[in-house]
């Protein structure tokens, strides 16, 4: 003491960091001691956390990455991110979490990598901080563009906005579960830091001087304090938990994101581009642990003790009893409901559909997550099933899904051009709409199935539509020539005009069941008004400041609208107009509005269709009080004089948007689909539906089926073929390929052994052949345009076309013009004494007599996309199979020809000497890749056809070989990183290497050890295994830079390698990789491909060299060489290469898309059988 007699303890305890965490002063001395999970080091006054090595997890934009703090090693846990922003983890779980603001996503992975999954996908706008509640399994976000904090289960599920009053720009985040407490930052205006509970409650600001851009925020769990960086003043800070104590402890150049571990702080930097660290109490002991980054992000310390497991889980193993979301607070904890479940307002935004709450004073809107919505308009929705029902102009498309965005899928998909109003009949379960394109008004089940043509004459653009099942009518609006809106019974009948006066753009339409009054909202007009359900006593309700109402919906006393111009969604009163205010502005491409409420009037508990479904064996409807209802069939179905029975007739007309067959016995229909690349076949009813070509295949504009001889044949002006294959799609074999050009219609006479083909290239002809290719004539070639439609007329022995509807006899002669002018005529069909043809111009359906060509009439008119037509009558007898019971005696194709049959082999494989019996594939053939396919060419036959070997699951497949003893094909896939084998037919598909890989250039089987090696240029390595992929090892990792194309020889013992790095050259090793030899290493440019001549022991390579092209070369074992020839252009090292990142780093070839490869695009090997 002072008196310099007496002692005075000194207090150790006093200074700051004298202890890691805990401290105990005692006379003469001190004590430290840690928290639970830690123990205390040697030196007695630091702790160390109990469990694994500690790592440091952080986004660097484009991907996620691991490094341990200590050594500077980092390994990439998940790449090809567009804009990863912050992070956390769930140590529990082994997941990691992340938010991408270009994508707008917060996703999720197991923190190997694997398993990637969107986890919210809708309603975020910058999701720039997210923090788990490793305790209560929950994950709450920031968003700095809605100006919320929300929180959700783990898997995206019981979404709720629970902070949004007094947001600005909510950043960061960090959640301390053992306390019920959460953190974040606000640089907004007003930056701030403020804490709440878990639940929303007890807000308090904690922090709100002297801060600018308040970035990262990390708790200190042991420590009882909480650091925080800010990017403008250039330092990290501290506080106690409740914001006493603030303290600066370093001062640095542009912090963005922050962790604690043990003693010491860890951030990322903008503009030092790095990871730093230094003691969390005097901010010293700084130090770089890993710089150069491409944009390091958020950062966290991965480790049990940042996510320590002492916490008490208030809501127990029953979720606290709560139904939906449990919310810890401070001591105990809320339940509570997902944004907007029991009354809301539902609106169509063009590419969503969201929904404002009213169980929520902030009136905030959510997404519902629904995938793929391009173009919604109208919308409806159906308590008793839980489903949303939109329609998409777009994708001309109705589409439902739950109000979670799960079970989403396409109700009607088909004829359907503007489908812009939508209603659902909820006591019967029937969907409603109107088409402004085809001018219809449709109705099918709700689930689209029995889907009918209500109302089609005398109807010009029609727009919404609103039904009332209580009094069986429904109204719709129509603002064609003369904008009016109609009455009719649900049923069609009845039908009348209600308003047809002082009308211009009538949109949105609203009925008050209490009330008994349609409103309507006129975009021409400005208006919105009301009117009984006959149209009298109009009344306009609001007739100023309304720029563009679309939308229109009422509840209660309130009318709700949507306005295009303003933006906005509005009400008032619904009586009155009085009252008026905006509920929502600054939302673009405002479409339809409902207001949602779980208990929707259902009036008349029972209806006529309750009971044994009115008697009606399809489809009833409610009609107007007269009639109750009536029974109605699906489209193409007839209905019975019973009035109560639909039956299935005898004929049909078929239409479809390529080209359409039906055989009649089994009643399936067959057409092709030249943007999916597919033909496919169904039952009439639509039913049993599937694909029986799907490879190979570009545009098929012609399709015919056999239905005596059961094949079905095909043209396809995209690859210039003709072919045939048994009506599943099997044996199926090129029959004309030369001498095509654009092949069109086909048509085919079983009992005469011909098909017909019109060609409309730049010679344009029709020609005939036999069934099986034989006997090609050329028919007509002079005065054709573009014949499109064919059909014969067997009983007149008469072939027509559709160019100007011209005839001639089978055999060419005595060409005349039978319909003539017609605008645009395509497909062409006969039925009975009439042809039916398509009109692309007018879009309809034109009927004629056949030999007159007299009486033209218009079958049906306003059909978009109109494109074959075929018709069939199932009372006509089939006629003769000419191949008879046994297949002709083939093992194979058995087809007509003229004068009997033949037999036929697939492509590619040869007919036997007994002219009956085929191989089941070729004997010496080519097998090449082509990134999303595996193809075959056949040596054995003169086509050289190449033929897909339907291996599925193809990305980007750059390398192969054969193994010949098990016929299977090995190949390398560079986007999903494996090397895999199937057999030829694509069955036993599987994985044999699938991890450790990056760009596998270079593949090679061993047949006689049974061993595979492969060259892998991302890691400069040549590695072997069993053909299982088991025993795996590195043969050669020096001295390689991108070794490419690899060879073995095995009876030498001998593998090859190309290598085009820096100093291009071809290598030998023996196959266990020693002995290496560099053969050549002058005169090469890029060498690829290469492969060896074992009789002449031979190898030859390809390179691939800028400006001066391929260049082929030969040479021997020891790299003699005996010339080599150059040819053709390639187009550049780096468009063959993929041109790496803005860091000047090179890619490796393996995106797909545009980007990729010139040389590596295709690997290629001959088999032989042995």
């Amino acid at each position: 003491m002072e008196d310099g007699r007496a002692c005075q303890d000194v207090d150790e305890c006093a200074e700051e960091g004298y202890c890691s965490q805990g401290c105990t002063n005692t006379e003469g001395g001190f004590q430290c001691w840690c928290v639970q999970g830690y123990e205390l080091r040697p030196d007695k006054r630091s702790c160390k956390a109990l469990g694994p090595e500690p790592v440091l997890l952080f986004a660097n934009r484009i991907d996620i990455r691991q490094v341990l703090p200590h050594r500077s090693e980092y390994t990439l846990l998940l790449n090809n991110l567009e804009n990863a922003i912050a992070l956390d983890f769930h140590h529990n779980q082994e997941l990691v979490f992340w938010s991408d603001v270009t994508l707008d996503r917060i996703m999720k992975a197991n923190l190997n990598g694997s398993n990637v999954e969107e986890v919210v996908s809708t309603g975020l706008e910058s999701p720039g901080g997210l923090a788990i509640d490793w305790i209560h399994d929950k994950l709450y976000w920031t968003d700095s563009g809605t100006s919320r904090i929300e929180v959700a289960n783990l898997d995206g599920t019981h979404r709720k906005v629970l902070l949004w009053q007094s947001m600005e720009k909510p950043r960061a985040i960090a959640l301390h579960p053992i306390e019920g407490k959460i953190y974040w930052t606000d640089w907004g205006n007003t930056p701030r830091i403020e804490y709440a509970n878990m639940d929303g409650s007890n807000r308090r600001v904690i922090a709100d001087t002297h801060l600018f851009w308040p970035n990262g925020l990390t708790i200190d769990y042991a420590g009882h304090r909480m650091y925080w960086v800010d990017a403008k003043h250039h330092v990290i800070e501290r506080a106690d938990l409740d914001g006493r104590n603030r303290k600066a402890v370093i001062s640095l150049p542009h912090p963005f994101a922050i962790t604690v571990f043990e003693d010491s702080l860890y951030w990322t930097d903008w503009h030092t581009k790095s990871i730093n660290s230094a003691n969390k109490f005097t901010g010293k002991n700084q130090e770089i642990i890993r710089n150069k980054l491409h944009f390091p992000m958020d950062i966290h310390t991965l480790h049990p003790q940042r996510q320590p497991a002492g916490g008490r889980n208030r809501c127990g193993t029953n979720n606290g009893g709560c139904s939906h979301l449990c919310l810890p607070g401070n001591k105990t904890y809320t339940c509570d409901c997902p944004t907007g479940l029991d009354k809301f307002l539902l609106f169509a935004r063009r590419t969503d559909i969201r929904r404002i709450s009213f169980d929520t004073e902030d009136m905030s809107d959510d997404v519902i997550p629904l995938a793929d919505v391009r173009n919604a308009v109208a919308l409806d929705w159906h308590a008793e099933d839980g489903f949303i029902y939109w329609t998409d102009v777009t994708t001309d498309s109705i589409n439902r899904a739950q109000w979670d965005g799960s079970r989403q899928e396409v109700v009607v998909d088909t004829s359907l051009e503007s489908p812009a109003g939508l209603a659902i009949d909820w006591v019967t379960n029937k969907l409603y709409w109107t088409d402004a394109g085809t001018d219809r008004i449709e109705v099918s089940n709700a689930d689209g199935s029995m889907r009918t043509v209500l109302i089609w004459e005398n109807l010009d653009r029609p727009r919404d539509i609103v039904v009332d099942p209580i009094g069986g009518y429904m109204y719709w609006t129509d603002w064609g020539v003369s904008p009016k809106i109609e009455q009719a019974g649900m049923d069609a009948s009845s039908r009348i005009v209600i308003i047809s006066s002082n009308l211009t753009w009538p949109n949105g339409l609203a009925i008050d069941y209490q009330t008994q009054r349609l409103y309507w909202a006129d975009a021409g007009m400005k208006t919105i008004e009301f009117g009984n359900f006959d149209g009298s006593d109009r009344q306009v309700l609001i007739g100023s400041q309304l720029p563009h109402p679309f939308g229109l919906t009422l509840h209660e006393e309130k009318l709700y609208w949507t306005d295009w111009q303003s933006k906005s969604i509005q009400c008032a009163n619904k009586m009155t107009g009085l009252g008026r205010q905006t509920l929502a502005e600054n939302l673009e491409n405002l479409m339809d509005i409902h207001m949602f409420h779980r208990y929707r009037t259902t009036g008349v508990l029972r209806t006529p269709c309750a009971v044994n479904n009115g008697g009606c064996s399809h489809l009833c409807l409610l009609a107007p009080p007269t009639k109750g209802s009536s029974c109605t069939c699906p489209t193409g179905i007839n209905l019975q004089l019973d009035g109560k029975t639909c039956t299935h007739g005898s004929i049909y007309v078929f239409v479809t948007l390529m080209c359409v067959c039906l055989l009649p016995p089994a009643g399936k229909v067959y057409w092709s689909d030249s943007t999916l690349k597919k033909v496919s076949r169904a039952n009439i009813n639509g039913t049993a539906h599937e694909d029986i070509i799907a490879t190979g295949l570009m545009t098929t504009d012609g399709l015919a089926v056999d239905a005596v001889g059961r094949k079905i044949y095909w043209t396809d002006t995209g690859t210039n073929r003709i072919e045939v294959a048994n009506l599943d799609g099997s044996m199926r074999k090129v029959l004309i390929w030369q001498n095509l050009d654009s092949p069109r219609a086909i048509a085919l006479y079983h009992e005469m052994g011909y098909m017909y083909w019109t060609d409309w290239g730049e010679h344009a002809k029709l020609e005939r052949s036999a069934m099986d290719g034989s006997d090609r004539l050329v028919l007509i070639s002079n005065n054709l345009g573009w014949p499109n439609g064919l059909a014969i007329d067997s009983a007149g022995s008469q072939l027509l076309w559709a160019d100007a509807h011209t005839e001639v006899n089978l055999n060419g002669l005595n060409r005349r013009t039978l319909v003539s002018p017609v605008q645009h005529p395509y497909g062409l069909t006969l039925l009975g004494p009439h042809i039916y043809w398509t009109d692309w111009q007018s879009r309809s359906i034109q009927r004629a007599d056949k030999t007159t060509g007299a009486n033209t009439i218009t079958v049906r008119s306003n059909l978009p996309g109109l494109m074959d037509i075929q018709a069939v009558d199932r009372e006509k007898p089939l006629g003769f199979n000419k191949c008879g019971r046994r297949n002709g005696g083939c093992s194979h194709l058995c087809l007509p020809r003229p004068n009997g049959t033949s037999c036929a082999c697939p492509t590619g494989i040869l007919l036997k000497g007994d002219a009956r019996s085929c191989d089941d594939s070729p004997e010496t053939y080519l097998l090449f890749s082509n990134r999303v396919s595996v193809r075959r060419i056949s040596l054995d036959t003169n086509d050289h056809t190449d033929v897909h070997v339907p291996v599925p699951e193809l990305h980007n497949v750059i390398s192969l070989d054969y193994d010949s003893v098990d016929g299977k094909l090995y190949y390398t896939d560079v986007s999903l990183d494996v090397i895999r084998r199937a057999n030829l037919d694509g069955t036993g598909m599987e994985t044999v290497i699938s991890q450790g890989l990056k760009t596998t250039d270079g593949l090679a089987v061993d047949w006689v050890t049974r061993n595979m090696y492969w060259t892998d240029t991302g890691r400069n390595t040549i590695e072997v295994a069993r053909l299982d992929g088991t025993s795996r090892k590195v043969l050669v990792n020096n001295s390689l830079d991108e070794p490419r194309a690899i060879a073995v020889f095995p009876s030498k013992g001998y593998l090859f390698w190309t290598d085009w790095g820096h100093i291009a050259k071809i290598e030998r090793a023996h196959l266990d990789g020693s002995d290496r030899k560099v053969l050549i290493n002058t005169d090469l440019g890029w060498p690829n491909g290469l492969t060896l001549d074992y009789d002449t022991r031979r190898l030859e390579r390809e390179s691939g060299r800028e400006g001066n092209g391929d260049r082929q070369g030969i040479g021997d074992w020891e790299g003699g060489r005996e010339g080599g020839r150059e040819g053709g252009r390639e187009g550049g090292r780096e468009e063959g290469r993929e041109g790496g990142t803005d860091t000047g780093e090179r890619g490796s070839g393996r995106e797909g898309g545009n980007k990729g490869m010139t040389d590596r695009d295709k690997g290629e090997k001959v088999v032989g059988r042995e």
